[in-house]
């Protein structure tokens, strides 16, 4: 049911699967307050991003560790006489601590897409795992940043590639963290730029990662042609996708121009400062991507 209300509640969650004997299995969660089966979701905390909560939430009611891969329609309905909007992604389960059961959630369960679309006990959770199920195999995620804020250009005397971040770009980049944490990868890459190996600092310590210094993603040097960056970016970014979950920093004049060689057509790829997008990839062919 939509509700075209002011948004009084936050929550988000996730469409969590698994490979099974039969095929693709959804986890699903019973909460003894209700009664009821659903996907598992809950509140964001203040000032948290979507992303981050619902991967903290499935987490928390499963004992799922997953990485998200495709954003799925937010879901507005009314809950409690307020107006309420849930945020999805589908997710791959990468492994599980052990379930331990508790007033909120007293049972988790893993079902065939079909038999968890008819368990669920709310139609809208039934239209998530539907546009989930029409979801091509996703093989590969990448979260692409654009480097944090580092000031204005024409106020550096240096050269342009040894520009830090400031102040607002510092704050911006350490938010960044928990996001890049959220999609669990194996490698932090970034351009050449020092504003944009600042703008992974966080990340790369809270992960323990070192950060891969890639001239693939730089922008235009004086002299150089600018599809000649974006056709080696896009190439860049094709090739990390058929690997395990990366994220890369690049830069404003690049990342837009990529997106499009990637997608096949005009877009609105545009990205502010310590803004990104995740990429979910099927094979060679990039899925709409999630701007974040």
């Amino acid at each position: 049911m939509s509700d075209d209300g002011p948004v009084r509640i936050r929550a988000a969650g996730g469409v969590v699967w698994r490979p099974g004997p039969a095929g693709v299995e959804v986890c699903l969660v019973h909460r003894p307050r209700y009664g009821d089966w659903s996907l598992p979701k809950g509140k964001l905390d203040a000032g948290e991003h979507p992303l981050v909560a619902a991967v903290r939430e499935v987490a928390e009611e499963t004992d799922v560790r997953a990485v998200p891969q495709v954003r799925l329609p937010t879901v507005r309905y009314r809950s409690e006489g307020h107006a309420k909007a849930v945020d999805w992604w589908s997710m791959r389960a990468v492994g599980s601590g052990g379930f331990q059961p508790g007033t909120e959630v007293d049972e988790v369960a893993w079902f065939p897409v079909d038999a968890a679309a008819r368990r669920v006990s709310y139609p809208h959770d039934a239209e998530v795992i539907g546009t989930f199920a029409a979801l091509p195999p996703v093989t590969a995620t990448v979260l692409l940043v654009r480097h944090a804020h580092a000031g204005k250009r024409g106020t550096w005397t240096g050269p342009d590639t040894g520009r830090p971040l400031d102040a607002e770009g510092r704050a911006q980049a350490r938010a960044l963290a928990p996001l890049v944490a959220a999609v669990r990868p194996a490698r932090l890459l970034s351009a050449s730029a020092r504003r944009c190996v600042q703008t992974l600092d966080p990340a790369a310590a809270r992960l323990d990662l070192p950060i891969e210094v890639c001239g693939d993603l730089d922008e235009p040097k004086p002299g150089q042609q600018p599809e000649e960056c974006v056709l080696a970016a896009a190439a860049r970014l094709a090739a990390l996708a058929a690997a395990e979950p990366v994220v890369v920093c690049s830069q404003g004049k690049v990342i837009p121009g990529a997106l499009e060689r990637l997608t096949g057509g005009p877009g609105d790829f545009t990205t502010a400062k310590g803004g990104g997008w995740l990429l979910p990839f099927a094979g060679a062919r990039l899925l709409p991507p999630d701007r974040l």
